[in-house]
């Protein structure tokens, strides 16, 4: 099995750790996705509300806020949270990949 050369050993377990140029998501990826799903849930509670029943009809249920910025905030959170799963974490600095 090779070794890899950032890798570093740890003396109790033996186990590998990588170095931060070698990890899929970086820094910046996960407060990304950390926004993303606060605009997720932020959409969803928009849109809750009461409903209407069989004895009293609720006009709320088509309320602006109900019908067009709860799922176009929801929908805006879940591009952000593509983006941020997707982007390259060199892409910020934070994490340089080696050049071999």
């Amino acid at each position: 099995m090779a070794k890899n050369r950032n890798a570093k050993h740890t003396a109790d377990a033996g186990l590998v750790k990588e170095s931060a140029a070698h990890k899929p998501l970086g820094r910046y990826n996960f407060m990304g996705m950390a926004f993303a799903g606060i605009l997720i849930v932020t959409g969803f509670l928009l849109m809750l509300g009461g409903s209407s029943t069989e004895e009293a009809f609720n006009p709320d249920i088509f309320s602006t806020r109900r019908i067009v910025v709860g799922p176009a905030i929801a929908f805006i959170g879940f591009i952000v949270m593509a983006v941020a799963i997707i982007i390259d974490p060199a892409r910020f600095g934070g994490n340089k990949k080696e050049q071999n």
